[in-house]
């Protein structure tokens, strides 16, 4: 059942002379109407408690997530959240000496004004209470005035079946809609599109370089197959109750092992963009400032250590923000930012005189393989898609939805792509913006804006896998030190990696041809047809199968050619 529809619900409770007096189910109205079409719409949770006397109050509970409630990892929906929609900014660092106060933890804080289900197994978010009676509503406030100063533990990995106690219980406001599921067409389509128009957009230039002009076809091919895929993750989440996230369609098609593969995969995904961050922050300021060093002793750190490591200093303290919310806010921006390099490409060539003169090759067969990987890499958005889904007031329209942000998305890395590599030729570099001339404004506006906007989106990046992490620790290691120490290893070891592998266009294929092959095309397949086995037609089965192959045969492909470029660039 979905989360906000059970939200438009008021919930009884049965009394425990019917249930017994070691257990109380809690019904919604809707579920009651809906329960011969979902028999598997109550949840019947363990009193813990028989002297509670919680039963005779109001109380709620939200949409029972059968795959992701008490399953690793659960803070994936919440995180994903802030990494792929704005909210109102909220400048503030983790500030407390232990997090076992949660109401003043990093969580907390960061999942602010979303659902609080991975705030504690111990304490299970209700339905909001029924707006008929004047009692109620003087419970409510009496909740919410309890639930400020109250504290709470962490959660713990394992499930909790205990009745919650009526001033544990963190109620939703009545008639306020959930945050996630606010999102309008228009929101929708310009999340999606700022997830995808990445950094990618820079290299698709250096694509066409790589595949030759009917490389393009692999863009188009990809462009249409992400799609495809992407109603099949909507199809995978309409199948079963409670899926919201794509690890929640893996456990729902491959059980417990399919979830964390699949949230394994995505997290290495995003840790990859930010090494690509700190390699595309090191190029493009050593273009701005090539003469730039730093002397320590006898060692000498020429401009591109120099401002990989300056970059991190930098991000660095963002990855310590308790409410992301500030940065969420700026990088929306990214769609501005990617339009805004575009036009400035187009500007350097047709008013700046640079010119369009290069004609190219047709096909460059030895090095397609690269190509496919740069032309992968930007449809790498399916793991944020079923959380755009399931945050739509109307969920009909995510197909065009998807459609818009895939459509516009292509139509931007297909310009970049032709104008870049007429401009430039066979001279053409792995980001487009180092080929800028120096000396001109429009070109200090595109580098400057490629350097800004990773910047906002790092800590946005690495907070998923951050948080992830941090549920494996034990409760009493889950404290301030600990937390600000394992989110600046991870950043250090971004920055390593970033100095010994600073080839953006070869890690960017090797990316994209790996991970982006598997998340976009091969699971959203393979989930589809493992869940929904009894219901695919004929003709969905040949779809995706013959995607899979596609899949598997450009991960293949591409993988290997990148590997290779990356060794022979040692020797």
């Amino acid at each position: 059942m979905r989360s906000h529809e059970m939200n438009n619900s008021s919930s009884r409770y049965a009394s425990e002379e019917e249930r017994g007096s070691n257990s109380f189910l809690i019904e919604s109205e809707e579920e009651e109407e809906d329960e011969e079409a979902h028999p598997h719409s109550s949840i019947l949770l363990k009193d813990a408690d028989s002297d509670s006397d919680s039963d005779d109050s109001s109380c709620a509970t939200p949409r029972p997530s059968s795959y992701a409630t008490h399953q690793w990892p659960q803070s994936y929906r919440q995180s994903i959240d802030i990494y792929s929609s704005v909210q109102s900014p909220n400048l503030s660092f983790l500030g407390t000496p232990t997090l076992s106060r949660l109401s003043n933890s990093f969580l907390t804080n960061s999942f602010r004004g979303k659902t609080p289900e991975i705030l504690s197994n111990l304490v299970k978010p209700l339905l909001r209470p029924s707006s008929s009676s004047d009692d109620q509503q003087q419970q409510q406030q009496h909740d919410d005035d309890t639930r400020k100063s109250s504290q709470y533990l962490l959660p713990s990995r394992k499930p909790s079946l205990q009745q919650i106690p009526e001033d544990q219980k963190p109620l939703v406001p009545a008639h306020e809609v959930p945050a996630y599921q606010q999102c309008s067409y228009t929101q929708a389509v310009m999340n999606g599109i700022n997830v995808l128009c990445g950094v990618g957009i820079l290299s698709t230039p250096y694509a066409i370089k790589q595949g030759g002009w009917l490389g393009l076809v692999i863009l188009c091919l990809f462009a249409v197959l992400a799609w495809y895929t992407g109603v099949l993750l909507r199809r995978c989440l309409d199948s079963k109750e409670g899926l919201e996230t794509y690890p929640d369609i893996g456990h729902a098609a491959f059980g417990t092992t399919g979830r964390i593969a699949i949230s394994i995969i995505l997290y290495i995904e995003l840790y990859a963009c930010c090494i690509e961050y700190l390699i595309l922050e090191s190029d493009n300021l050593s273009k701005l400032f090539p003469n730039a060093h730093l002397t320590i002793g006898s060692m000498t750190l020429n401009s591109h250590v120099f401002f990989a490591i300056l970059t991190t200093l930098i991000v660095m303290p963002t990855t310590w923000l308790r409410d992301l919310s500030c940065l969420s806010y700026l990088s929306a921006g990214g769609v501005i930012a990617s339009i805004l390099v575009v036009v400035c490409l187009c500007w350097v060539g047709v008013v700046d005189h640079v010119g369009f003169e290069n004609k190219g090759t047709a096909l460059n067969l030895p090095g397609i393989p690269i190509a496919i990987g740069l032309y992968g890499y930007c449809y790498s958005g399916h793991g944020v898609f079923p959380n755009i889904y399931s945050s739509l007031k109307n969920r009909n329209q995510f197909p065009s939805i998807l459609f818009t942000c895939i459509g516009l998305s292509s139509i931007l890395f297909a310009g970049a792509a032709v104008m870049g590599y007429k401009m430039f030729g066979e001279s053409t570099e792995s980001q487009f913006t180092l080929n800028l001339p120096e000396n001109l404004v429009v070109s200090k506006v595109a580098v400057w804006t490629t350097v800004a906007n990773p910047i906002t989106k790092y800590a946005l990046t690495i907070t998923p896998l951050a948080m992830s992490l941090e549920e494996l620790l034990p409760p009493n290691q889950q404290k301030y030190a600990n937390i600000i120490m394992l989110r600046s290893s991870l950043v250090v070891s971004t920055l390593l990696i970033a100095l010994s592998v600073p080839f953006f266009g070869l890690v960017m294929a090797l990316v994209g041809s790996l991970l982006t092959m598997l998340v976009t095309y091969i699971l959203p397949c393979a989930c589809f047809l493992a869940i929904l086995k009894r219901k695919v037609t004929w003709h969905q089965i040949a779809a995706c199968s013959f995607i899979i192959v596609v899949g598997v045969c450009c991960a293949c492909v591409g993988t290997y050619s990148s590997l290779s470029k990356i060794i022979q660039n040692y020797t």
